[in-house]
């Protein structure tokens, strides 16, 4: 008897024992269709994480002086934090670094034009911020070397400051009011939505030294980001910019230097917890179905007995009888496990086309609906294969008994 002789009998017994079969199949429909849905969810959570990752520009490092409580207790000396002499440093001195972007927040200051006001997020930055934060002009320009120079009284605005305060008007060469500073729009960013920062179209980018020199009175730099030399090189370009601070400042504790590729490596740390732990859960719905295969196998045995004694007096191999038996508790459990994967993967992406009716959960400035959901190709065949080995691993003590029955007992049996 070969393979596809042994399938097509496993088909017949499906179709000659429909609800029998189908509640066998029970568990392990629920058991695939909890772990696609958890998988669309949580890779969906992972790549919505990674896009708004992107939306700064992406392998940059982060520099700040943040220490925490048990570091400033042993510091020997006390600094308010990066200052512009540090960016020089780390423009001059660190190979491995091919662009910075000095940052000092304002927090949020208030914006007034024409008797309008709102609130803002304010930022002193420097050119490079445009290009390396991948933020887009769609009127005016962006901050200059020259605004930077002269310490300029200019802002360019983000797309809500713009439509709360200007309205429909052009907002370009107008000035508006920043913390009693007045500052000429020189232009507007395009949309960009909501950031784990905060709504990205509410900012104010103004020149870092005119917030320095006319605004806070300090060179101080709230934040760098740095742009490594490539990808491949950014562990060696973190090290390179951690040595130069720790030779600057006698390994003062408090500097922290990291990336946004580990931020998200420690977020998807997270979600692969969740995975596991929810997986673990939709386990046991497997392991169910796992037990009720072997049960009903043990019935189909018992009641195949004469079946398998004919088989085996004329001339049928204890392998013979084994494989049969292998194959369909694989194929039940294989055909469970394929309607559980339809099931979880339509499931999944309806409940995304769902949510993207719920007013919550629609960006209007992005465009972005509803609840990212993801269903790699990879999980899809895995969780077919591995309900197919449920199968087999619980199907493995029923076809063994089989085979080893006595060929004259069976054919005596009632």
């Amino acid at each position: 008897m070969n393979f596809f002789h042994s399938l097509q009998i496993a088909f017949d017994n499906l179709r000659a024992n429909k609800l029998r079969s189908a509640l066998t199949m029970l568990g392990i429909i629920i058991g695939v269709s909890a772990v696609i849905m958890m998988v669309a969810i949580l890779q969906g959570a992972s790549s919505h994480i990674t896009k708004e990752f992107e939306k700064f520009g992406s392998n940059l490092i982060i520099v700040a002086y943040a220490p925490n409580e048990e570091e400033r207790k042993h510091q020997t000396r006390h600094i308010d934090g990066l200052k512009n002499e540090d960016v020089d440093a780390i423009r001059e001195q660190c190979g491995l670094i091919r662009g910075l972007s000095p940052e000092m927040p304002m927090g949020s200051p208030k914006l007034k034009y024409a008797g309008r006001d709102m609130d803002a997020t304010g930022t002193g930055v420097e050119p490079d911020y445009e290009r390396m934060r991948n933020v887009e002009v769609v009127s005016g320009r962006f901050l200059s070397e020259e605004d930077e120079r002269t310490w300029a009284k200019v802002c360019v605005i983000g797309d809500k400051v713009r439509e709360q305060l200007f309205l429909k008007a052009d907002p370009v060469g107008k000035d508006i009011e920043l913390n009693g500073l007045s500052l000429t729009v020189i232009g507007v960013l395009a949309p960009k939505g909501q950031t784990f920062e905060g709504d990205a179209d509410k900012q104010v980018f103004v020149p870092l030294t005119t917030v320095q020199k006319r605004l806070i009175g300090s060179d101080i730099v709230g934040v760098i980001y740095a742009e490594p030399v490539d990808f491949a090189h950014i562990n060696a370009a973190k090290d390179e910019v951690w040595q130069l601070l720790m030779r600057r400042y006698d390994n003062l504790p408090g500097w922290k230097v990291d990336s946004f590729d580990t931020l998200i490596d420690s977020i998807n740390q997270v979600l692969l917890v969740f995975t596991i732990l929810l997986g673990s859960i939709a386990g046991l719905a497997l392991l169910v179905g796992g037990i009720g295969i072997m049960n009903i196998m043990l019935v189909t045995v018992t009641e195949r007995t004469k079946e398998i004694g004919l088989r085996k007096a004329i001339g049928a191999k204890r392998r013979d009888i084994l494989l049969q038996f292998l194959i369909e508790a694989a194929t039940v459990s294989g055909f469970g496990g394929f309607t559980g994967v339809v099931l979880g993967t339509g499931t999944a992406y309806l409940v995304g086309y769902i949510t993207r009716f719920i007013p919550q959960l629609i960006n209007e400035r992005t465009g972005e609906r509803g609840l990212t959901m993801y269903v790699p190709f990879s999980v899809i065949i895995g969780a077919f294969l591995f309900s197919a080995l449920v199968g087999m691993f619980f199907g493995i003590y029923p076809a063994i008994r089989a085979s080893r029955l006595d060929p004259i007992e069976a054919l005596r049996h009632e």
